[in-house]
């Protein structure tokens, strides 16, 4: 039994928060070794349920080590040591310590095998990221933060609620495979769909991640939606449900890609199309669908953050990623375009590239499982996924025309850091069988059959024919600069004009009465003045008890509406 205190997520937690306390070349230090450390002992650590707390009473199981879980831990791991280099010229501890905390707060709700100890790292997670927004200072990123925390917490509440009503109706606490029809299971499953963007719910994502500083939006795109992703894998696979869910996301993203004008906003979208296959993976439910959607997970992180830091050395360069403002940037970056290409044809699923061989996993699941409607859904997002992130990331950016501006290479940590990644990118492509060896079912798959690799090549070359073709006619969307909305719409424009309806609607409303209650105020003073000018008269037809409390009645009335009104 291991104790509960040798658990990774602790060593990257405790030493971020102690980061502060070191000087600027022992910090960036630190941000590398402790990954390290964290890293190799999670390599040491036996598997089973091997650390055990007592909260409140509860038994918690604080470190669980399976398949599923260490191949997410390790390469939260490996994703941590890339950001520490690429940020290694950073003397912001802010982004520093805050890096380290939400990646072990990642580990630790990965490595959790229960919920409650599983909804501590979940919160920890949103807390220290946000401050990777913050770290911009900018009074925009400080309102986008705003907003980024608010909907995290809301998802946090809304798993707490879950977890609460799963355990007074059961007395279950285990981070378990759940079904619907089990208390608190629909409360849970949507509020890690706001983590891992499901439709409607996934704006929070584009409205984030590109606010984020250079490096904070590359850590950003690998942990939070990832531990989603880990969280539908152990508690809701083959949940049909998810099947669709995960097909809808693979398809809104590229419209809104196609049309954007910021990159990394662009790299956002095509993040939530990626998250999609995980998703419909996850849904499938078979070993094969789960052993494709955890590894689709470990490819993405690495090249998705390749994109982002290329994107981020161009924002770190040249001020912007506006596409309308870039081009021609290949003369002054050849590095830094050279290692994008690799992350792009690698989110593309060319042949000998990592996601190529993890993403044909569960196109492979759907074919296997005769889901020919989600399986052609699939098929069509990886023709936009080329469009949006494996021709438009790199093309704008470095060949489209020649802006004009001229800068520096990146610097050497962030080549540094992009090589390293590019490598992995390859690397898996040409020899996945490492990688396999690390899923959580033993499947037997081979992905470079001759029907998988021409598939995919025809795919690939209609897709760039496509968008050549679109190019050189003037009908691909023009980059202009604009505010796009997505389901955004909601909160930008839908809300202040409803709340605008409601609040004219209330001032008449209050008019209204307000001018009801002064007449009715007037004709009782007025009463009152007869009564005191011809008392026995009036006595005579009604008495003096009567007069009064219908006085102080309507006196009371009209105190209380003007109340609630001037609340309102």
């Amino acid at each position: 039994m291991t104790e509960w205190w040798a658990n990774p997520a602790l060593l990257l937690i405790f030493g971020g928060l102690l980061l502060p306390l070191l000087g600027p070349l022992p910090r960036r230090i630190m941000s590398l070794a402790l990954p390290a450390a964290s890293l190799v002992l999670l390599c040491c650590l036996p598997d089973g349920e091997s650390g055990r707390a007592v909260l409140f009473g509860l038994d918690l199981v604080t470190l669980r080590v399976d398949k599923l879980a260490f191949i997410f831990a390790l390469i939260f791991h490996i994703a941590a040591l890339i950001s520490a280099v690429y940020a290694w010229h950073l003397r912001d501890v802010l982004q520093h310590a805050s890096t380290l905390v939400y990646a072990g707060a990642a580990v630790g709700a990965v490595l959790a095998g229960d919920l409650i100890t599983m909804l501590l790292h979940w919160e920890l997670t949103a807390i220290s990221s946000v401050f990777l927004i913050w770290a911009r200072r900018t009074e925009r990123a400080y309102h986008v933060g705003m907003r980024y925390l608010l909907v995290q917490a809301g998802a946090g509440v809304l798993l707490l609620s879950g977890i609460v009503m799963r355990y007074t109706a059961t007395g279950d606490l285990a981070f378990e495979r759940m079904t619907l029809d089990e208390p608190g299971s629909l409360m849970m499953l949507v509020a890690i769909g706001v983590k891992c963007a499901f439709p409607l719910l996934h704006n929070w994502l584009q409205d984030a991640y590109p606010e984020a500083t250079v490096t904070g939006t590359v850590v950003l795109s690998i942990f939070t939606t990832k531990l989603a992703v880990y969280a539908l894998a152990r508690g809701f696979a083959g949940t049909e449900i998810l099947i669709w869910i995960g097909a809808a996301m693979t398809l809104f993203p590229i419209f809104f890609a196609v049309i954007e004008n910021d990159l990394r906003r662009v790299l956002s979208y095509s993040l939530n199309n990626q998250l999609g296959f995980m998703v419909c993976g996850i849904g499938i439910g078979t070993d094969l669908a789960i052993n494709g959607a955890a590894a689709h997970a470990f490819a993405h992180i690495i090249y998705k953050s390749l994109l982002f830091m290329a994107m981020g050395a161009v924002l770190y360069r040249v001020g912007t990623v506006k596409a309308s403002e870039l081009g021609g940037l290949y003369k002054s970056m050849p590095w830094t375009a050279g290692l994008c290409i690799v992350g792009s044809v690698s989110i593309s699923a060319f042949p000998l590239t990592s996601g190529f061989v993890t993403k044909s996993m569960i196109l492979s699941a759907a074919g296997e499982e005769h889901l020919w409607l989600p399986w052609l859904i699939l098929l069509f997002a990886s023709a936009g996924v080329l469009d949006h992130s494996g021709i438009k990331i790199p093309f704008f950016s470095f060949f489209a025309h020649d802006s004009g501006k001229r800068c520096q290479e990146a610097p050497s940590n962030m080549l540094l850091a992009m090589g390293a990644a590019a490598f992995l990118c390859i690397g898996i492509g040409v020899y996945p069988q490492p990688l396999y060896d690390l899923l959580p079912y033993a499947v037997a798959y081979s992905p470079y059959t001759a029907g998988h690799v021409i598939t995919q090549l025809q795919l690939l070359l209609f897709a760039a024919a496509g968008f050549a073709f679109l190019y050189r006619r003037g009908w691909y969307p023009p980059e202009i600069r604009s505010l796009n909305l997505d389901s955004d719409w909601i909160y930008r424009r839908a809300a202040p004009a409803l709340v605008g309806v409601a609040l004219r609607g209330l001032d008449r409303l209050g008019a209204a009465w307000q001018g009801l209650l002064g007449d009715l105020a007037r004709r009782s003073l007025a009463m009152v003045g007869q009564v005191q000018r011809h008392g026995a008269g009036l006595i005579g037809h009604q008495s003096t008890g009567s007069i009064t409390a219908w006085v102080t009645g309507a006196l009371a009335v009209l105190l209380m509406l003007s109340f609630l009104l001037g609340r309102s």
